[in-house]
């Protein structure tokens, strides 16, 4: 079983890593490391390059999560190790997209990639905090305090939902993963500097 499960890892992890926050804020002549919060992932690509760019990056990344989890259920040898196989792929795949090999193990904060993986991983709950997140971001207008709102919904409905102990501990690595990731945007939060949806973008670099 360990060949597949590498093999999960590996694919998993180069599948995060396509920057397609950095490659399309490229295609716009903006280095997306050097402007905003100097992340790639889709919050930051909507504030400085525009809705329709963050919208398109945030499609892929959540495409890249759940193809990620695709593959590695694909692999997995036996129907009892189908969610640890889809785990693993989900952990690659936000490896890669927050530590990406393609930009000097830069990314973004990994939301939407994990999003993509737990919807083959735990539908209805990453349904749940889909919705919790709209309601949050309706509410607040803070991102970054939907994105940790949602991951908290998550963990919620994998206990009212009686999961298994191990999709529970999933949702609760990637809720631990998602506060350390955001653990500048806590700090603005806290201070009340955070970015709102609405507010003027950064202006970019060409």
């Amino acid at each position: 079983m360990l060949a597949p499960l590498v093999i999960a890892v590996v694919v998993g992890y180069l599948l995060g890593s396509l920057p397609f926050g950095y490659l399309i804020a490229r295609a716009k002549g903006v280095n997306i490391f050097e402007v905003g919060s100097k992340s790639s992932g889709a919050t930051n690509v909507r504030r400085v390059i525009g809705s329709g760019a963050g919208i398109l990056v945030l499609f892929l990344d959540l495409i890249k999560g759940a193809l990620a989890a695709y593959i590695a259920a694909m692999l997995c040898p036996s129907d009892g190790y189908w969610a640890f196989f889809v785990l693993i792929g989900i952990v690659g795949a936000l490896l890669g997209h927050s530590f990406s090999c393609f930009t000097r193990f830069r990314g973004g904060k990994g939301v939407a990639t994990a999003a993509g993986g737990f919807l083959v991983l735990f539908p209805l709950g990453t349904l749940a905090a889909a919705l919790v997140w709209g309601l949050a971001v309706a509410l607040t207008r803070y991102v970054s305090l939907a994105s940790m709102v949602a991951g908290v919904a998550l963990v919620a409905a994998a206990v009212m939902l009686h999961q298994p102990p191990l999709v529970l501990g999933a949702c609760v690595l990637v809720l631990a993963f998602v506060i350390i990731r955001h653990r500048a945007n806590i700090s603005r939060l806290l201070a009340g500097t955070e970015n709102k949806i609405g507010q003027k973008p950064a202006e970019p670099k060409p």
